[in-house]
């Protein structure tokens, strides 16, 4: 007999078991029977089984309450058990192997073992590990002989793993013991946690044993220089917080809280406790935080807040800023909840009567809480504002003589301020407020007044409306003298205000703009604070354009670039005002001596090319560009990347005002030859020559623009910089590749012959750098390498993409090069990024001719769409898919099997799966309309994950998921739109069971505030096409609801919507209008 197990790889939620039965003569085997069975398990999620001997099997199950468990399963046949298994014949006739039977028709084992009941579960499971997701099981692995047979688990991290002992004497085998309780069943299977922690502690004495040795001792080694020892330390402490949590967080707040410590072990112990409350992704930090509201009783979190509230008055700052970060990671779990009420008032009075070290910590955790991105805690704090303010306004005032205190209490009313606004509309409290502040820009402590100012731009920012009276009394002068202060951190901060300033009221106008375009009256209050202030602030902001540091590096953020920031913020909020200021200026400074002042006055004449009418600026720029094209020339470096970057913002801004026959061939060579020259020039030359490229390619399809004259002599001179294989500087390199691509992008037709010889030059580098592999010999030489194949590959992409069809002859020979990079560069290169993209350009060139390059590139696209540690490859795969699919259309099909059991594992998958979501939905779309009524064989599971993806809702104030939540719900009309496409072609009764979903969905978009453009459109979309496919009027009813009616009235009148977005809406009313009347009454809700 033979026996076989599978679990089903598209859902993970059935187990189908065959038992095969051979007959031997003579030597010769033969089938005798063969059985199967099918085990539901719906309930979760099998990861992974392996049979132990040949009696049973172990799974690695996730149940649907989120914990998971080892589960032994006996899969002899016993048909007088009521958990036994009973199979089911399946008739040899006209069978030739195991391999035609794949299951599908067994029937369910009713019978015997259900895992959708919790009993079934119970009865089974010989380990449970602990709940939630800090340890899931990946994959598991049987070795060993009989007496000595281990399981290792492998956790989902792939950085973990345990490991038990099948054959030990206390082992639970049979299957009416074990059980499903709330206790851990280690040590029923023996189990040894081999991983990282076990180096320190014997697993036989459990977390004890770990806490009876030296903690400090692993808490030192976090802070070793060496890599290896310090990621030991760390794995040791993150198994230690998994096995008992409690006893981890205690120790380390005694630890953190200890006096006697050495700072050093201190600080180690207040990292620790901070890292386990954080996380950047978001399900992560909702699981650390359950953890301690479920998994620490009542009086060990009493214990812990009371020791680090108590490690706020130590006298070793570290340890108090430790403390502090760890008592704002507690307040955000608690404060929401009303679970610490005590706190705030203790910070309050710690405030108000602690030392200088108790006040500092605790309004550096006033300051911690107050700046925590959390939803829950944000709403929450609001109705602490009157003892935070109280807090905050103590230290922050002048009589308080220590200027440590001073500061942390600046720093906290300024993440505090967002939450006090019902004191800010008392004018009481916002004089005192204010007050307290202004007195602080001038307190003669640099840090004290940069605090000041930054407070400064967030009241402007979330207050402007009561700032009148407080700009004319006082905020006008100080920011003047502010943009003085010797200190540059003070300076810039005093400029950001009129930033501020400036943002603001464009914001202001835009949004009152858009009121009165509604019909709408209730309209912002605008107090053109920097119209009035312009003739003060600007003469203030050119002279400080001439602080430039020629060494600084180009990313540094000094007083010259926030000036150079302001001053194009005053155009755009002033527009014509101020020109004349502007232009006295340059006129001045054009020609001194000085190169300091020369570049100001390059920089404030390319400052004013946005905001001021292109008409008034237009003879300015006729007459200004002969002299900044001379000035490409200047003797100092830092003038002339100036100038390159002023004719950009001229490209970008007032192309117009370049005359093609007289302007454009020196701003060519001038920008080439400034390319070339300086790498400190590289990027604003690129960006000018792009910008000068989208601007004068004329309309698209144009058999010849104005670049065409320059274009070889263009493509000559990129090629010339770019020419040394390995030579030469990256920087230059790079931004040269970058301009070759925009020329080429923005070619005329009259150019396309150019850009053909230019794929064969192209093609020659890049496989010259295959034989460059062989000359690597350090980190450093991979980088270049790697940097001039993706240049290069993003170079053949836009040619690609230029020539489209005509690409067909040299499509043999890239696709070779591509597939010979992709198989030479290692697993972290970001190279297969671009490859990818070019390989997608070149199937929608050649559409179905691509097909005869698929059994060759399919293999790195599996590996890319199963490589889920690398997010930004995933994703590109994904998109890939789409792009095979649409091109090969049914071509695709024999490769469809794989690509959705890939994308359904990302789904599935702890990381990526939320994040990659909109994309696979739509991939299933594109999927869908290739293959056409072939996707009926995916239809209910694709269906399956649209519903359960279609029940995300937005939460009120969670404005960073808007984007995510809105493409996701494009994702799934897209994927519901391509499905209906697809069974619309002789399927469309397949869709009978999922329409009722899909009409409930459309109604759960057309109510939802929290909706796009394109959503809206997806949506008439999908009411289009499901109205075509049931023409006779089954869902007639459904159709002529009220809802759809509103919903397509609302897009199809928008005055904001574009004009494909109507007629999509008109067309969908059109389809409805077609549906006869006294159809089936679809069964929504």
């Amino acid at each position: 007999m033979v026996g076989s197990a599978a679990k089903d790889s598209l859902t993970r939620t059935v187990v189908k078991i065959f038992r095969t039965r051979f007959a031997v003569e003579n030597g010769v085997s033969s089938t005798k029977s063969v059985a199967s069975l099918r085990i539901p398990v719906t309930s979760g999620a099998v990861r992974d089984l392996k049979f132990i001997d040949d009696r049973s099997f172990m799974l690695a199950f996730i149940g649907a309450d989120d914990v998971s468990r080892l589960i032994k399963i006996g899969f002899r046949p016993c048909k007088n058990s009521e958990t036994g298994l009973r199979y089911h014949e399946i008739g040899l006739a006209g069978r030739t192997g195991l391999e035609e039977f794949d299951g599908e028709n067994a029937p369910f084992d009713t019978h015997g073992m259900d895992l959708r009941r919790l009993s079934d579960v119970s009865v089974h499971t010989v380990h449970r590990f602990p709940p939630g997701r800090m340890w899931r099981p990946r994959s598991l692995e049987v070795n060993g002989r009989k007496g000595r047979r281990m399981i290792c688990v492998l956790a989902e991290d792939k950085l973990h793993y345990r490991q038990f002992d099948v054959d030990s004497p206390d082992a639970v085998h049979d299957s009416t013991s074990g059980g499903d309780g709330t206790e851990d069943l280690d040590a029923t299977m023996s189990s040894v946690d081999y991983s990282r922690i076990s180096n320190l502690c014997d697993a036989r004495f459990g977390l004890d044993g770990f806490w009876r040795m030296d903690v400090n001792q692993v808490l030192e080694s976090t802070l070793s220089p060496d890599a290896s020892t310090r990621h030991n330390a760390e794995q040791q402490l993150l198994q230690a917080a998994d096995l008992d949590f409690s006893a981890y967080v205690s120790t380390l707040a005694h630890e953190l809280a200890n006096e006697q410590a050495q700072p050093h072990i201190r600080s180690a112990a207040g990292i620790a406790l901070k890292n386990s409350f954080s996380a950047r992704e978001y399900t992560r930090l909702r699981d650390l935080q359950l953890r301690w509201r479920d998994r620490v009783a009542a009086d060990v979190k009493n214990s812990v807040k009371e020791l680090a509230l108590r490690t706020l008055a130590s006298k070793d700052s570290r340890a108090g800023q430790s403390a502090a970060q760890f008592v704002a990671s507690i307040a955000a779990i608690e404060i929401p909840r009303n679970q610490w009420p005590e706190l705030m008032p203790a910070l309050v009075a710690n405030v108000g009567e602690g030392g200088d070290h108790l006040k500092q910590s605790s309004l550096v955790t006033i300051g911690y809480i107050c700046e925590s991105e959390d939803t829950e805690l944000r709403d929450s704090l609001v109705q602490h504002s009157n003892a935070i303010l109280t807090a905050v306004v103590q230290g922050a005032r002048k009589e308080e003589t220590n200027l440590d205190v001073r500061y942390a209490a600046i720093v906290a009313l300024s993440d505090s301020l967002e939450f006090v606004r019902t004191n800010f509309e008392n004018e009481g409290e916002r004089n005192y407020i204010m007050q307290v502040i202004c007195e602080a820009t001038q307190s003669g402590e640099s840090r004290i007044e940069s605090g000041a100012y930054g407070c400064l731009n967030r009241i402007m920012a979330l207050y402007y409306d009561k700032m009148r009276f407080y700009m004319e009394k006082a905020l006008f002068g100080l920011t003047i003298l502010g943009m003085r202060n010797h200190e540059e951190d003070v300076a810039k901060l005093a400029i950001e205000f009129w930033c501020t300033v400036c943002e603001e009221e464009l914001a202001i106008e835009d949004d009152n703009a858009l009121t009165q375009a509604e019909g709408g009256t209730e309209l912002r209050p605008y107090f053109n604070f920097s119209r009035v202030a312009a003739r003060e602030v600007v003469p203030v902001l050119l002279e400080l354009l001439a602080q430039q540091d020629e060494d600084a590096h180009e990313e540094e953020y000094n007083i010259s670039r926030a000036a150079y920031q302001c001053l194009q913020l005053f155009a755009q909020a002033v527009g014509g005002d101020i020109v004349q200021a502007v232009l006295g200026f340059v006129e001045q400074n054009l020609r001194h001596a000085d190169w300091h002042w020369r570049d100001a006055a390059v920089s404030a004449f390319g400052a004013i090319m946005e905001g001021p009418d292109e008409k008034m600026l237009e003879p300015i720029i006729k007459q200004a560009l002969p002299v900044l094209i001379q000035m490409m020339g200047d003797d100092s470096v830092q003038v002339k990347d100036s100038a390159a970057y002023t004719l950009g913002r001229i490209c970008e801004n007032v192309a117009d005002s370049i005359d093609p026959e007289t302007h454009l061939a020196p701003l060519v060579r001038s920008l080439f030859t400034g390319l070339s020259s300086n790498p400190k020039m590289a990027g604003s030359c690129c960006w000018a020559l792009m910008n000068l490229a989208d601007r004068f390619a004329g309309e698209p399809g144009a058999n010849v623009n104005p670049l065409s004259a320059h274009f070889q002599d263009s493509i000559t001179h990129v090629l010339s910089v770019t020419e040394s294989p390995t030579g030469g500087d990256a920087q230059v390199r790079m931004a040269a590749y970058e301009v070759l691509n925009a020329f080429v992008t923005n070619a005329a037709n009259d150019s396309l012959p150019i850009i053909a010889r230019l794929s064969d030059i192209i093609l020659q580098r890049l496989e010259n750098t295959l034989q460059l592999q062989q000359q690597i010999v350090s980190v450093d030489d991979r980088n270049v390498l790697e940097e001039i194949q993706t240049s290069l590959s993003s170079a053949l992409l836009a040619i690609i993409q230029r020539l489209e069809r005509e690409i067909k002859p040299q499509a043999d020979r890239i696709m070779h090069v591509l597939l010979q990079v992709l198989n030479s560069v290692g697993a972290k290169s970001s190279v297969p990024d671009t490859i990818f993209a070019t390989v997608g350009a070149l199937a929608n060139a050649l559409e179905e001719d691509f097909a005869k390059y698929m059994d060759s590139f399919a293999p790195f696209l599996y590996n890319a769409l199963d490589n889920q540690e690398e997010p930004a490859l995933c994703a590109m795969a994904i998109g890939l898919v789409s792009d095979v699919t649409r091109s090969l259309g049914e071509m695709s099909q024999p490769y469809c099997d794989a690509f959705m059991n890939y994308l359904l594992q990302i789904l599935s998958g702890p990381s990526n799966g939320n994040q990659l979501r909109p994309a696979i939905l739509q991939c299933f779309g594109d999927m869908a309309q290739a293959i056409g009524p072939h996707f009926e064989k995916y239809l209910s599971v694709v269906a399956q994950v649209l519903n359960q993806s279609s029940t995300m809702t937005l939460s009120d104030g969670a404005f960073e998921m808007f984007d995510y939540f809105v493409s996701l719900r494009e994702g799934i009309l897209d994927a519901w739109d391509g499905a209906i496409l697809a069974m619309k072609q002789g399927k469309a009764d397949s869709l009978r069971p999922h329409v009722d979903s899909i009409f409930k969905f459309l109604q759960l978009v057309g109510q939802d505030p929290n909706r796009s453009e394109a959503l809206l459109r997806a949506a008439m979309g999908v009411i289009g096409d499901l109205a075509e496919s049931f023409p006779n009027g089954e869902y007639g009813e459904a159709f002529r609801s009220e809802w759809i009616g509103q919903l397509i009235k609302e897009v199809r009148s928008s005055p904001e919507y574009a004009a494909r977005t109507k007629d999509t809406a008109r067309w969908a009313r059109e389809q409805i209008k077609r549906q006869p009347t006294g159809g089936q009454v679809s069964q929504m809700s």
